[in-house]
């Protein structure tokens, strides 16, 4: 083919965007966005089509699976499922990690996997906080099990169906649900077992330290009462889990009206006990949504059942001219009188081991309290407080909210599976639902929305168009299928996956996918092997992206939370991107060479 100026200037800039990114001289959406730039001022494509991303239906999905994900987040359903995929206890990290991943991977062969790792981001963050666990040691894994387990099934991933639906133009028969699945469950188990027992240990080991309790800390007082519903009546302090909480401290009991302080380790939990915990707020909030703790009749509300998008979190110092101040909270009407609740009370340099309701209040007081958005504004400037601050936010909702959320969920995945409609029409029904229920507000579904990585995914798109329309993607694939075809069909197959994988490590799966497929069906052709190979072949080699954070959504998605650099994504990434590929062109030839 001739080469004109189009083509060696877009893969000057290819180069160039690449060798930023790996040294990170940029930040990744304006490197991507000035090389996009550069194409359109080097008329390699025109405005339209630069910014064709934007209009995308993969991208359009993802925007919408983002609010149908932060439902169930905020409605506290994951804390649901934490016990079932987070091990407890001394037990290795191989065990955690096959724990975590597994229904990861297995619930990603029929969600689309962005939503997955999504809803689990916060979750694992923040029990590995309380565990004192690295959380990076969990997030690329994260990412790479939902990876693994997009490649299981037609529906697992975008790309997939992307790949399908250019097969069957292609004139060839679209793929069954489960057809990827011999090549990719085998590769997925392989991948688990890697990343398990030996991938996790060349990830960094970034720790988010949680507040200690110490001389400094502002140590509020919270009192929760042990009801039937609670799992551990029974159990000792040590193994209800409540003995080396972090930020949290279990100082005394009060049970039949006498009170057990210190609470030792092996003091039995009984139904009816008062628990009396000194805490940070963040912590405090989380351990106040566990079935079975509930704040007691003093405060006259359930705090499982709010919603956390019309009542937040507040932190108010009592002013020495306060009516509060002389007056023990039972009775000075807080509820009535501030429309707010009292949940927590810190008194510095000194331990209040009462009941909250028996409490006297004294200035300098700071009150931890549930109230109103509007409470700040509305008490600010007045004698009763003089600083009102807000404080941790735990995302809630009324139960009912969670439940429907996952039944949303549900209708959106069996929608898509029985071909009632497109997975982005399915994901649209859900989240209209979802807004117009108030499960999810709007001023929620618009912090959802990951606009970072939706930008990034869109400009990498206009950038793939500008290498097919330059002739770059044509030429290079040309260059290197012939130099495979020297060891016949098998050596071209091994060519298509290795410059898929190679595009994968600057551009998204799903634009990797679009410009290789036609390269990849006419070399097949040219060889006499069966194209349906190559395009499985294709399919699997844009989708197993590990080793960059930009070629893959759920990569990019825990980049940020991780505090991952881009060197970290190469030393796991690259053995189990070499060593998974090597096992997927062995099975791709076995079942269709």
């Amino acid at each position: 083919m001739e080469l004109g100026f189009e083509l060696y200037y877009t893969g000057a800039l290819i180069i160039v965007m690449s060798i930023v990114l790996v040294l990170e001289l940029l930040e990744v959406e304006l490197a991507i966005f000035s090389v996009l730039v550069l194409l359109i001022i080097g008329e390699v494509i025109t405005l339209k089509q630069a910014f064709v991303g934007f209009s995308n239906q993969g991208m359009l999905t993802i925007a919408l699976m983002f609010i149908v994900a932060g439902a169930l987040q905020n409605t506290g359903m994951l804390r649901q499922i934490q016990r079932m995929i987070f091990a407890e206890g001394e037990v290795s990290m191989a065990r955690r990690l096959l724990r975590l991943l597994f229904p990861v991977t297995l619930l990603s062969g029929f969600i689309n996997n962005t939503p997955v790792v999504a809803m689990l981001i916060p979750t694992i963050k923040s029990w590995a906080q309380k565990n004192d666990f690295a959380s990076s040691k969990f997030l690329i894994p994260l990412s790479y099990a939902a990876i693994l387990g997009g490649m299981c099934t037609l529906i697992g991933t975008a790309t997939n169906l992307i790949v399908d639906g250019l097969m069957i133009d292609f004139g060839l028969e679209g793929m069954s649900l489960f057809e990827i699945s011999k090549i990719g469950a085998p590769m997925a188990i392989y991948g688990l077992i890697f990343v398990s027992f030996f991938g996790h240990r060349l990830l960094p080991s970034h720790k988010e330290k949680l507040v200690e309790l110490g001389e400094s800390t502002r140590e509020f007082v919270i009192e929760l009462k042990v009801t039937r519903d609670y799992e551990h009546i029974g159990k000792t302090i040590e193994e209800a889990g409540l003995r080396h909480l972090k930020g949290l401290f279990l100082f005394q009991i009060e049970r039949a009206g006498e009170f057990i302080a210190p609470a030792l380790p092996q003091e039995r939990i009984r139904k009816g006990d008062r628990l009396f915990f000194n805490g940070v707020p963040q912590t405090i909030m989380e351990l106040q949504k566990q079935p079975g703790l509930n704040l007691t009749k003093d405060s006259h509300f359930d705090l499982k059942e709010y919603d956390s998008a019309v009542i937040k979190t507040f932190e108010c110092v009592v002013s020495p001219s306060s009516p509060l101040v002389g007056v023990p909270v039972r009775e000075s009407n807080f509820r009535q009188r501030y429309g707010a609740v009292i949940i927590a009370i810190h008194r510095h340099g000194e331990r209040i081991d009462k009941k909250i309701g028996d409490i006297t209040l004294h200035a300098g007081d700071t009150l931890l309290v549930l109230a109103p958005r509007d409470f700040r504004d509305k008490w600010y400037h007045t004698k009763h407080f003089y600083l009102i601050a807000g404080a941790a936010n735990i995302p809630s909702k009324p139960q009912w909210r969670g439940y429907l959320a996952v039944g949303l969920l549900v209708m959106m995945v069996a929608l898509t599976f029985l071909k009632v409609m497109p997975l982005l029409s399915a994901a649209a029904l859900a989240a209209i639902l979802l807004i117009a229920t108030r499960t999810v507000r709007t001023t929620e579904a618009r912090r959802m929305v990951d606009g970072r990585v939706l930008v990034i995914i869109a400009m990498s798109l206009g950038i793939a168009q500008g290498v097919q329309e330059s002739g770059l993607a044509e030429f290079l694939a040309e260059k290197i299928v012939s130099l495979g075809g020297t060891f016949g069909p098998l050596g071209v197959l091994i060519s298509i996956y290795v410059v898929t994988s190679l595009y994968n490590t600057i551009i998204v799966s799903s634009a990797t996918a679009a410009l290789i497929f036609p390269i990849a069906v006419s070399a097949a052709n040219a060889v006499g092997a069966d194209p349906r190979g190559f395009a499985i072949a294709v399919a699997v080699a844009a989708v197993a992206s590990f080793a960059s954070p930009i070629s893959y959504q759920t990569n990019l998605m825990v980049a940020g939370p991780g505090g991952y650099r881009f060197k970290d994504f190469l030393k796991i990434g690259i053995p189990l991107q070499v060593s998974s590929g090597v096992l997927a062109i062995f099975l791709i030839s076995w079942y269709y060479m």
